[in-house]
């Protein structure tokens, strides 16, 4: 012989409602609100340090084309398109960097000095490192120390 088995419908009462009481909410949108606050500067500090590794890159690159040019001319040249550039000076990719060269005073065509600054909300996000630098000796200089990360 089987049994069936009904299933009781559920009643909800209708002082009893289901769903997220307002402190919950205010909970979690606290506990949003902290984790925010936390990570997003950290975000834009991580990008900027990036966007500081294309100025790097591209002064190692633009530096290694100027000893090529040397080699090639026994002088240095100040026009970057010499050295690749699509333009004087040269703003990187991004958008984030101009770098242009310097010349030390007292010397015509036997130092350089190649100049990445900051552009932007670069300059804004990495105020600390706003100018880098690297010259003929490979001597690389920064506002601070750690600029130039190894």
């Amino acid at each position: 012989m089987k049994k069936i088995m009904m299933k009781k419908e559920q009643v909800v009462s209708p002082l009893k409602s289901t769903g997220f009481t307002l402190i919950e909410l205010m909970v979690v949108v606290a506990i949003i609100g902290i984790l925010a606050a936390v990570a997003y500067p950290t975000y834009v500090d991580s990008v900027a340090r990036n966007n500081r590794a294309e100025a790097q890159r591209e002064l190692m690159r633009l530096a290694t084309n100027e000893e090529q040019f040397f080699s090639d001319n026994r002088t240095y040249t100040a026009d970057m398109t010499q050295l690749g550039a699509p333009a004087d000076p040269y703003i990187t990719a991004s958008g984030n960097y101009s770098i242009d060269f310097l010349s030390p005073p007292g010397t015509v065509g036997g130092a350089f000095t190649l100049t990445a600054t900051a552009q932007g909300t670069q300059a804004t996000n990495d105020s600390s490192c706003t100018t880098l630098a690297i010259d003929e000796t490979g001597k690389k200089t920064a506002v601070t120390t750690t600029c130039w990360e190894q």
